[in-house]
């Protein structure tokens, strides 16, 4: 699956919210060694950076093109290319930081212990996931998805994302390795200026991904038309233009003893 930086980016600022909300919800401790899991352009890493300026710090992505854009806005930072799933650096970490990135990876039953696994006494696993597969915009790209020539094609996209269990399963997942254990969800609403448009660029950037990556041109186009107009009837504007967006977010703090 193909990533963009640039297109991940046009909403930074409300990207980068939940990275710290997430961050600040992590014990304060000295951190000698961190990684962040998922790292992206770098926006994530930058504040991780900023909070233990001190600690070697390590960013891991999969994709070559998000990797470009943070080592151009983090030259003093590590970063690797590799699967979060295969990632198999020991330790032992301080804190593994993941923020929008374990909903790319499967089989979080057997991911999430050994991640827990590889943390310091003391040491923090912080992940952040959108909880959002059953809201109203990854709805319609399904049904989209499954009427249309590109049926065929795009069978298997929406099972790019790992779907959340309840937090209730990620509590007992993580409690036997881990001394405290916080799990929580929250909704931004998210104020997007541009109507449905700016919509459909936000998830152009992460969950239309799956979707538009196996068309071609002509039918890419032809499916974000019909995407676009089954969005302005979902998000109409208010009065000052915007669009706000409801983004279910869940929380995972899991410190080791």
């Amino acid at each position: 699956m193909a990533w963009s930086a640039t297109q991940y980016l046009h909403f930074e600022d409300e990207r980068t919210r939940p990275v710290r909300d997430l961050l600040a919800a992590v014990p304060n401790r000295e951190v000698r060694l961190a990684a962040d899991l998922g790292c992206g352009p770098g926006n994530s890493t930058e504040v991780v950076a900023r909070r233990y300026p001190q600690a070697r710090l390590i960013g891991v992505d999969n994709s070559e093109e998000m990797l470009v854009a943070a080592r151009k806005r983090l030259p003093d930072v590590e970063f690797q290319l590799a699967d979060i799933s295969t990632w198999d650096a020991a330790g032992p970490f301080d804190l593994l930081f993941a923020n929008a990135s374990l909903q790319w990876v499967p089989d979080h039953e057997r991911l999430l212990p050994s991640l827990a696994g590889r943390l310091a006494p003391g040491g923090t696993l912080a992940v952040q996931v959108p909880d959002n597969l059953d809201g109203p915009a990854h709805r319609l790209m399904r049904d989209l998805a499954a009427d249309g020539p590109w049926a065929p094609r795009l069978s298997k996209a929406a099972a790019a994302r790992t779907g959340l269990k309840e937090v209730g399963w990620y509590y007992d997942l993580l409690r036997p390795h881990c001394a405290r254990v916080e799990v929580w969800l929250t909704i931004y609403h998210h104020p997007l200026a541009g109507g449905a448009a700016a919509v459909v660029d936000w998830f152009k950037g992460t969950g239309l991904r799956p979707f538009l990556d196996p068309l071609d041109a002509d039918e890419r186009q032809a499916y974000l038309e019909r995407y676009t107009a089954g969005i302005e009837k979902l998000f109409p504007p208010h009065p000052d233009g915007c669009v706000l967006l409801p983004f279910p977010r869940m929380f995972i703090v899991a410190t080791r003893g």
